[in-house]
């Protein structure tokens, strides 16, 4: 089944709470929870005490996605707080598998990052370890950025490492996901999909959630 992860990143945090309520009964599975420190990405987002708060009155899994250095350090944090699911990256943990075991010895899923210019090769020994791969479709550090194309063909080849080494392993893609093109990325292999504009920016939040669900629906009868 295709899920669907509302990034909270593109909320209004005035009325936080009621977006994200609006977004469960419109269909979505899980939170996406874009955490950004200002030295991994140029951009600060916020820390375990949100997720924590949101944590005590939602009532689907709760998706971390470590944009930041120094991720052993904050780990148990953010799984304390309620974190279901943590993805770090590739990129800038040398010991990635400690991590990746860290993560899971605290009783949630690892996930593995990768930004959209890095080979997909880099994930070759990671894919036995982890649980999921977030697959950015947009370079990280900010909301509402356009789809990068090539991430169709890099979803694809991806799909198929991930039968070849380790098919129990999801995969999931952020950035720039919406209306227009969620069903192809979909179709192209993706079993999570994160949208934060494409949901936040409309008025109507629950309608656009179930819409969004609904065409992942479909995506997987065609």
């Amino acid at each position: 089944m295709k899920l669907l992860a509302p990034s909270i990143l593109s909320a209004d945090f005035y009325v936080l709470g009621e977006q994200i309520s609006a977004c469960i009964r419109g269909g979505a599975d899980l939170l996406h929870f874009d955490v950004m420190d200002g030295h991994f990405v140029p951009n600060i987002t916020f820390g375990p005490v949100v997720l924590e708060s949101i944590k005590k009155h939602c009532s689907i899994p709760l998706d971390a996605h470590l944009m930041i250095e120094n991720v052993d350090k904050y780990i148990p944090d953010f799984i304390k707080a309620g974190a279901d699911m943590v993805s770090i990256h590739v990129e800038n943990n040398h010991h990635i598998h400690r991590s990746l075991e860290l993560i899971k010895s605290l009783g949630a899923k690892a996930g593995v990052v990768i930004n959209p210019a890095t080979p997909l090769s880099a994930l070759e020994e990671v894919l036995l370890y982890v649980d999921f791969v977030l697959l950015m479709s947009v370079n990280p550090g900010f909301g509402g950025q356009k789809f990068i194309t090539r991430s169709i063909e890099r979803l694809k080849k991806l799909k198929s490492m991930v039968l070849g080494i380790n098919p129990k392993v999801l995969i999931e893609i952020d950035g720039g996901i919406n209306e227009s093109n969620i069903v192809e990325v979909a179709q192209a292999g993706a079993d999570i999909l994160v949208v934060g504009s494409g949901i936040f920016a409309s008025q109507d939040i629950e309608a656009q959630t179930r819409k969004l669900k609904n065409l992942l629906i479909s995506s997987e009868a065609l």
